[in-house]
């Protein structure tokens, strides 16, 4: 496939994660627009591992999507004990190249996820910005009907579908449509559009730059300290434990 010059992988605890950098990312969406197909890509960090460590289900779809890309500081420090250099891609950044790339090009972009009032600020912000980009489909991350929501996405007829529902549940939307074939770069966003909207403020770039935007936003909203801790900590110890074998796909 056109996409194979992805012959570096790794895997961290049982789940893969391409080498790549942001630049090879981008242009496999691109190409997998131009060439019609069905595209999901995982922005992956230690939560979503950790979850897979649970979930044989998830673990399926994270090892069977078509690109898993590095955003979690805590898997490029996973790459490093195996002493495999790679940048981290951060989620927002991505889907804000992606969501320039649906301009530059006219494609059909899709935004699924958020409370209303988030979703439809993300939307003006948008429109602000690319006011001729073609949005063909908005909904909040509050719905009871999956599958209404699934075939509104399908008729939309959308080339870019950024899912911002939190993980797993965008990741198993998002393999539902693929295993329709439905011909589409799909991304899991996650909290992505609290940042676009300008309810939550990104890190400052010294945050970013140190890997330490984590730090930030808990010190920010001190709550996430119950879903970081225990897990990153474990996260990393199972990843010292495993960093003396590679297992390779």
């Amino acid at each position: 496939m056109w996409y194979d010059f992805f012959m570096n992988k790794a895997t961290v605890l049982n789940c893969r994660v391409d080498l790549c950098d942001e630049k090879q990312a981008l242009n496999c969406a691109y190409d997998a627009i131009r060439e019609n197909q069905s595209f999901h890509i995982i922005t992956i960090n230690p939560e979503m591992i950790m979850n897979s460590q649970k979930n044989s289900d998830f673990s399926n779809i994270i090892n069977n999507s078509n690109l898993n890309i590095p955003d979690g500081v805590g898997v490029k420090i996973a790459l490093k004990l195996r002493k495999i250099a790679q940048q981290q891609i951060r989620g927002v950044d991505f889907a804000r190249n992606l969501i320039e790339l649906a301009s530059k090009n006219n494609y059909r972009l899709a935004l699924l996820g958020a409370k209303e009032e988030i979703i439809q600020k993300t939307k003006e912000n948008i429109l602000k910005k690319y006011p001729n980009i073609n949005l063909v489909y908005v909904q909040n991350g509050y719905f009871d009907d999956e599958n209404k929501v699934i075939e509104d996405i399908k008729n939309s007829k959308a080339q870019i579908l950024l899912a911002g529902l939190g993980s797993p549940k965008q990741e198993e939307l998002i393999y539902k449509l693929k295993n329709d074939n439905f011909a589409c770069v799909m991304v899991g966003v996650g909290g992505c559009f609290d940042v676009f909207s300008g309810v939550t403020k990104e890190a400052p770039k010294i945050y970013q730059n140190l890997g330490l935007e984590w730090l930030y936003r808990t010190l920010s909203e001190p709550k996430r300290l119950k879903r970081i801790f225990p897990t990153l900590p474990i996260f990393l110890i199972k990843c010292i434990i495993e960093c003396g074998t590679k297992k390779d796909f």
